[in-house]
């Protein structure tokens, strides 16, 4: 337990898990889930970081294009990679592909979650 404890307090901030990353899987959760968290990221951070791995980089790739088609994010970086990855301690390493899309806000960013929010509003009380 020690040696865990120890390996952890010498990690570098680089190793960590970053606060406005979103590791996206294509099983876990629905494409509009990931939309949503995304635009709540930005409103948080002004960025976000989608990161995915194998089959998951599709669902990353469309994320990304749904929010700047949209008008709610630019591209600042994307980055592709191969990491090894093993299923067991002891097994081979098996090379999976990654991707990770930095996306920040637009300048009509506010204003378009502004008037989503509005919109979101009337159909509650419409639903009432």
């Amino acid at each position: 337990m020690e040696g865990i404890t120890e390996g952890v307090n010498k990690m570098s901030v680089s190793e960590t898990q970053k606060k406005n990353r979103i590791q996206v899987s294509n099983t876990k959760k629905s494409l509009f889930f990931y939309v949503n968290l995304s635009k709540r990221y930005m409103q948080q951070y002004n960025e976000v970081e989608l990161s995915a791995l194998g089959m998951a980089i599709s669902t990353v790739v469309t994320i990304a294009e749904i929010l700047k088609n949209n008008g709610f994010a630019v591209e600042k970086k994307i980055r592709t990679l191969t990491v090894d990855m093993r299923d067991d301690p002891g097994a081979r390493p098996i090379p999976k592909a990654k991707i990770e899309i930095v996306l920040g806000k637009t300048e009509k960013f506010d204003e378009l979650m502004a008037a989503e929010a509005e919109q979101n509003g009337d159909n509650e009380e419409q639903q009432n």
